[in-house]
This record gives structure tokens, sequence and C-alpha cells, in this order.
């Protein structure tokens, strides 16, 4: 059975920076797609980045472009999403997401992912 476990969120201070891990506790990833949503206190969950597992194309959120990025540890079966330069408005908890969609534009909507991590909370003083 698929199980993402999420890993790396804590607390930094603006301008700061933290490494988020998600792993497949598994054997291995079913996911062609692998994401990573956030939801802040009072507000819906959104799309924060996405790669897909082969070939390695990604997607991010206009939010976090330039900050964010995404990547993979094939060996380890493990999705990162390194984030610079944070903001307070990053605060969220951070959940990993699989997505069984293999080709096409790689999707940001969350219907499309169907396995999910417990999520990670981020928190990012000013």
């Amino acid at each position: 059975q698929v199980q993402l476990v999420e890993s790396g969120g804590g607390l930094v201070q603006t301008g700061g920076s933290l490494r988020l891990s998600c792993a497949d506790s598994g054997r291995t990833f079913s996911s062609y797609t692998m994401g990573w949503f956030r939801q802040a206190p009072g507000k819906e969950r959104e799309f924060v980045a996405a790669m897909r597992w082969s070939g390695g194309s990604t997607k991010y959120a206009d939010s976090v472009k330039g900050r964010f990025t995404i990547s993979r540890d094939d060996a380890k079966n493990t999705v990162y999403l390194q984030m610079n330069s944070l903001k307070p408005e990053d605060t969220a908890v951070y959940y990993c997401a699989g997505s069984r969609l293999r080709y096409g534009p790689i999707s940001p909507r969350q219907v499309d992912f169907g396995t999910w991590g417990q999520g990670t909370q981020v928190t990012v003083s000013s």
C-alpha cells in the first residue's frame, strides 16, 4: 500500500530555507506525478509544485517560482521540496501528493491527485 510520509517542516525566520521530504513508506511509488500542496490557516489548500516522475518535467505556482525547487531521488523513492527565501505568507501545512496522470501538461488540480500524505507544518516568522 502506498503511503506518503512528509518530513522536514519546522520554524524558520524570514529569508531562511527548509527542505521537505516525501517518502513512500511502501515499496515503490505508484504515482507518475508527485506534487506538493499547502494549506494556510483559514485558507483553501493550494498547489505549490509538481514533478513528472519520468522525464522530470516540473510545474510551479507563480508565488513560489524562483524560490522553491522540486526534485527527486530515484534510489530513495523520495521527492523533495527545497524552499529558499521563505516569507511569512509561506506559512502553512505542506502536503505531498501522488497522481496517476502520466501524459500531457502537469495538472495543478487537487482532484487529480489520489494519494496524500499527512502534512508537515512550516512556519515562517517575521
